[in-house]
Parts: structure tokens; sequence; C-alpha cells
């Protein structure tokens, strides 16, 4: 069974730094591609970053590119989410997906098949 358990959310200033963790288990990264979504209060969900262990290909937002950076670690249970340079526009509840049919470049086109419950990133002005 896959599951998927984010962590690492919080509240933090503008121009700070967070790091989301994703908890995965029930399936290899190398067959899947996983990634992160967020959705802020009266706004579609959207997909900010991907990752395709298998090649190290990656999907970046606009409007992520150049603050947020995804990884896995070497044993590949769980990926990261590192955000700097937080703005408030980043303020959203952050989900970790995955699918094992769909490629980085349709992470913004695609929903996954599998999500967790989601983690709250709240930046302050």
């Amino acid at each position: 069974e896959v599951q998927l358990v984010e962590s690492g959310g919080g509240l933090v200033q503008a121009g700070g730094s967070l790091r989301l963790s994703c908890a995965a288990s029930g399936f290899s990264f190398d067959d899947y591609v996983i990634g992160w979504w967020r959705q802020a209060p009266g706004k579609e969900r959207e997909a900010v970053s991907c990752l395709d262990s298998s090649d190290g290909d990656t999907y970046y937002a606009n409007s992520v590119k150049g603050r947020f950076t995804i990884f896995s670690d070497d044993a590949k249970t769980t990926v990261y989410l590192q955000m700097n340079s937080l703005k408030p526009e980043d303020t959203a509840i952050y989900y970790c997906a995955t699918d094992a049919y769909v490629t980085v470049g349709g992470c913004p086109y695609y929903t996954m098949d599998y999500w967790g419950i989601g983690t709250l990133v709240t930046v302050s002005s």
C-alpha cells in the first residue's frame, strides 16, 4: 500500500526557509514520479516541484525556480522540498503525491494517484 506522510510545515517570516519532508512507503522511487503540490486559500491546487529518481529529472513551477529544491535521501524513502527566500504568496497547504504513470513533464497537468494529507506552510510578511 502506497503511503505518503508530510511533515515540516509551520510559520516562518518572509525571507526565511523551511524544509518539508515526505516519508514514503509501499513503492519504489525508481518506478514512480514523486513531487509536491500546494493549494492556497481560494486558489486551485498547483504543482510546485516533481522528481524522477530514476534519471534525476526535475520540474519546478516558475514561481519557485531558484528558491525551492526537491531531492530525496540516498535510501529513496523520503523526498524533501527545501524552500528558501519564502514569500507570503508561498502560504499554502503543501501536499506530497506520487504516480507510476505521470512523467515529470506531466506533473502540472495530471492528477497523481496517491496523496498525503498535507502540511501547512504560513509565511508572514
